[in-house]
């Protein structure tokens, strides 16, 4: 039987054990006999193994796992059953159907099923590509012998040279010999910070790396030739499971199979279902009775755990189990929340203030003053008839609970405060940058993508059969050219689809308010505003959910056919335009009612109709923004508990669920196969795979702009953002460790896009809260009044004055109400809200002098708010350094302690190198007519004593 060279088998009448014999590269140093059997039979292989934890020999740790599926014949079967070896029975790994002319003549052969031309194709590569990964040094192992009918695992393990190498051509930083203090307060500071130490002791995790150290390793890129540095008494535990994962995880993207012309590294084979998973093993199993300690296990207790809700989270122990990125993700998220804390307090005493005031707002009490009969005009034609300013009392009482005085305040705050939370983050993330050994750190380019890389080859074979002599090729522009039309008319596609549903609710609301004023009972016309109010809150948020899922699926395709070069590439875009259709998707009701409701409504007499037919919908007497309110209010917590909470929580439970029946209908029937216990890598398959950061920075991206942009007309909207972060923060938490498959730890020394993305978002908050408050609040009208129009200096007569008069005579005809003795007596003039002349003035109905001067004094709020606000912002930008200076003086001194440990280093080499030179010397005058072969052998000493290591 011919095999790859680094592949053997055991004889014919062994056939049931498929055993991997692997031959390390030599020019490394690192010598392995041909004949060592990596599948060393024990009498009990899955506890010498940790349960698929390490190799069968049970000394070699599993870093990576590639997962296949193989069709599996009733041949095979025979083939593959359990065998004795040496009286030692063994878990084994089943031998593989042998290749296309490649196979020996077996003894059953002519009852083994023909393979078809697609399984032939995806084992030759699979083959070729674990050739090509022996070669690059690592060690594998297969298994197919396991619980999940038609899957085969194949174990990778990097030895130490192999991890050595990457380390150097990766630049990782690791920890040497050398140690120094971290400089400490002193003082008065210090006492402070110890006072703060043992106040907040209850609520710090239970874990080795949050406690705060005195001393840190000095770290360097590691080098080979520089090991003496580093400190490798234990080499086992030197690269810990994530940079060993990681090792592996760049020697598989950078290892190709060709086969005619196709170029394959890791990420190719999984597109084109050569093999079906690629990921790390999760440490170890996170709850039961005899579990080992562990890391995962450690993290379910001490983080993914709703108990412990209120500790700190060990943003340390999350960075070095799950990598720099997540580590970044959780550490921004818990910065966020903790800044919820101070504007959360602030809302509530906002809001508390509106609620202690209510009692004392004049316009509030004139609407509520049945004593006033002021006569409103019909909300609606002909159905709608004549009502009372009195009835709309309580919607003007609620309204100045967030139409205050204070709310102006709490916007140039919450502008302040998210400029605040910008420089925080910058400065924490610097702190963690030092910690975690990133400074100095730049991403370099990734490898391309499978899609690009065959995109490309697509590119070069459609230039080869036209005879065209080709460099390397790339992507252009004019490649990608019918993929950016598509992406433009997609988008704007369905921006007017979102504007469309928008326009749709409208009309439901319009439609509904008409037949809802035909109910001849008086309770169903009097809450007509809130019965639609509230169901087309509903219906816009069932809208926004399906079309935040549908969005999210198109902005992947739209990024897709594009064919983005690198992951980094398709990551920024993919954020781009998600972020942009599920921005317009959340907000576009709450801009509505906002800006335009209620502003091209016309008068009675002249009213704005759509299709003829529909009249556009006004804002209520106290004003659109407690309708705004509610709005924003109920997205906001719609979305994140049905979401954010309930979608998270079932929808992986529901695909793990379904994950395990199909498994399950494909398992053997044989009660021996069943009882046996899983490898950790079964039970890892079997996780949800890991689907990246975007989903998770998206929604409280999302949620940090229901947080800022309308803050003004909705005080406690950081309160709730905090109570669901608190929960989110765990509810991540779990997910990660219990959930989903062990992701591939990343470097990152910062959020990347997201970062602009809040900056952006921040600096859009003070627009629109300047307009918000000066256009959909009535705190610039009562400003104007109250120094422009009062007689008495008090608010008294403002209602009054902020509603227009109509005389009834002058309706259109048919748009009179079917019932103009509704209220009991004959309405001769109606009022309405707006500055309008009299109907007894000689231009009657025009726009008065009232409105223009409110007008001027909006636009003059906005550019004074605007900018001082800015102002303020970029004051507090500048003032805050972006790193901190304790952090600059230690990155400082690491830089003075390094060029210290080289010239310490070099001093002793000089002097090692004098000192041999004067025994040399000496050795030369004593031997002065020695043989030559000894001066050779001094002068061999010699040389060899600049390879002699020294320790820091």
């Amino acid at each position: 039987m011919r095999v790859n060279k680094k592949y053997s088998c055991l004889p014919a009448e062994e056939k049931g054990i498929h055993i991997i014999n692997i031959r390390a590269i030599e020019d490394i140093g690192y010598d392995q006999h041909e004949s060592t059997l990596l599948n060393s039979l024990s009498k009990n292989p899955d506890a010498d193994c940790k349960y698929g934890l390490y190799f069968r020999d049970g000394k070699r740790k599993v870093d990576y796992i590639l997962v296949y599926h193989y069709k599996k014949s009733s041949a095979g079967r025979t083939l593959t059953r359990r065998v004795h070896h040496n009286d030692s029975s063994a878990r084994s790994t089943k031998q593989d159907q042998p290749l296309p002319g490649k196979g020996v003549q077996l003894e059953m052969g002519e009852s083994e099923p023909h393979m078809d031309y697609h399984e032939d194709d995806k084992r030759f590569r699979r083959e070729e590509y674990e050739g090509n990964l022996v070669e690059a040094g690592l060690e594998l192992e297969r298994d197919e012998d396991t619980k999940i009918h038609g899957i085969g695992f194949v174990k990778i393990h990097a030895p130490w040279n192999v991890l050595c190498r990457e380390a150097e051509f990766l630049k990782l930083k690791m920890p040497t010999k050398k140690m120094y203090q971290i400089n400490q307060t002193h003082g008065l500071l210090k006492k402070i910070n110890s006072v703060i130490q043992k106040i907040t002791e209850p609520i710090q995790p239970k874990v080795a790396e949050h406690k705060p150290q005195t001393v840190k390793r000095l770290s360097y890129p590691f080098s080979r030739e520089k090991q003496h540095l580093f400190d490798l008494s234990d080499r086992d535990s030197f690269f810990d499971s994530k940079t060993r994962s990681t090792i592996v995880y760049e020697i598989l993207k950078r290892t190709t199979c060709t086969k005619a012309k196709y170029s394959m590294g890791i990420t190719s084979l999984l597109a084109n279902g050569v093999y079906s998973a690629a990921y790390p093993l999760h440490d170890g199993d996170y709850e039961g009775e005899n579990v080992e300690p562990n890391d995962r296990k450690l993290l379910c207790e001490e983080w993914a755990s709703y108990g412990v809700f209120y500790k700190y989270q060990p943003i340390d122990l999350v960075r070095k189990y799950f990598g720099e990125k997540i580590g970044l993700y959780f550490a921004w998220l818990g910065v966020y929340t903790q800044m919820l804390i101070p504007a959360s307090i602030v809302g509530i005493i906002v809001f508390l203030y509106g609620c202690a005031t209510v009692d004392e707002n004049i316009p509030s009490m004139e609407m509520c003053d049945q004593r006033n009969n002021i006569t409103m005009c019909p909300l609606c034609d002909r159905t709608c008839s004549y009502w009372k300013m009195s009835s709309a009392c309580a919607t003007a009482r609620a309204s100045h609970l967030f139409d205050n005085p204070a709310t102006v305040f709490f916007s140039v705050f919450m502008a302040l405060w998210a400029a605040t939370f910008m420089e925080h983050w910058k400065r924490k993330q610097m702190r963690l940058n030092y910690r975690w050994d990133l400074t100095g750190f730049e991403e370099e380019e990734d490898h391309p993508r499978a899609e690009y890389e065959a995109k490309v080859l697509e590119k070069s074979l459609r230039k080869e059969h036209k005879h065209k002599e080709t460099d390397k090729e790339k992507l252009t522009w004019k490649d990608r050219f019918p993929a950016y039309l598509t992406n433009f008319v997609g988008i704007i596609f369905m921006v007017g689809l979102t504007f469309a549903i928008v326009f749709g609710v409208i009309i439901y609301r319009i439609s509904t308010a008409a037949a809802l004023a035909i109910s001849s009972t008086p309770s169903g016309r009097s809450s007509v505003r809130v019965t639609v109010t509230a169901t087309a809150v509903i219906i816009n948020l069932v809208v926004i959910i399906i079309l935040d899922e549908v969005y999210g699926c198109i902005a992947r395709w739209l990024t897709q056919i594009e064919v983005p070069k690198t992951d980094k590439n398709f990551e920024e875009r993919l954020i781009f335009k998600a972020f942009l259709l599920k921005f317009v998707n959340a907000y576009t009701p709450i801009f509505y009612v906002a800006f335009f409701k209620g502003r091209f409504v016309g008068r009675p007499g002249d009213y704005v109709y759509i299709f003829h037919s529909f009249r556009m919908e006004e804002c209520a007497p106290g004003g659109c923004l407690m309708e705004l309110c509610i709005q924003l209010s109920i997205i906001m917590l719609g979305k994140q508990l049905i979401q954010n909470n309930l979608f998270e929580i079932g929808i992986p439970k529901m695909k793990k669920f379904i994950r395990y029946m199909k498994l399950k209908r494909r398992r053997s029937l044989d009660h021996e196969e069943h009882m046996k216990k899983k490898q950790r890598y079964e039970v890892d398959y079997n996780l949800e795979p890991f689907a990246g950061l975007t989903p998770e920075y998206m929604e409280m991206i999302i949620q940090f702009g229901f947080v800022t942009l309308f803050v003004a007309s909705f005080p406690l909207a950081p309160l709730f953002a905090l109570l669901n972060n608190i929960i989110e923060i765990r509810l991540d938490a779990k997910k990660f460790v219990t959930e989903l498959r062990r992701p591939v730890a990343v470097r990152a020394k910062d959020i990347g896009i997201w970062y602009n993305i809040l900056r952006g978002i921040g600096k859009l908050a003070v627009i629109i809260n300047a307009f918000v408050i000066s256009f959909t609040s009535d705190f610039i009208p009562r400003l104007v009044y109250l120094y422009m129009y009062s007689e008495n200096g008090t608010m008294h007569g403002f209602v009054n004055h902020t509603l227009s008069s109509f005389n009834v005579s002058d309706f259109q005809a048919g748009t009179a109400p079917n019932d103009p003795m509704d209220l009991g007596y004959e309405v001769q003039i109606c009022r309405y809200k707006d500055y309008r002349e009299p109907p007894w003035s000689e231009n009657k109905y025009d726009i008065s002098k009232d409105f223009w001067a409110v007008l001027a004094a909006r636009l003059a709020f906005v550019i004074v708010f605007q900018n001082l606000v800015m102002f303020m912002s970029d004051f507090v930008d500048w003032i805050i350094p972006d790193i901190p200076k304790d952090i600059s003086q230690q990155i400082h001194k690491e830089k003075v302690l390094m060029v210290e440990v080289f010239m310490r280093e070099e001093q002793g080499k000089l002097q090692m190198l004098e000192t041999w030179k004067d025994k040399d010397k000496k050795k030369g005058e004593n031997c002065n007519n020695h043989s030559p072969r000894l001066s050779r052998s001094h002068s061999g000493s010699l040389s060899s004593c600049h390879s002699y290591p020294l320790d820091v």
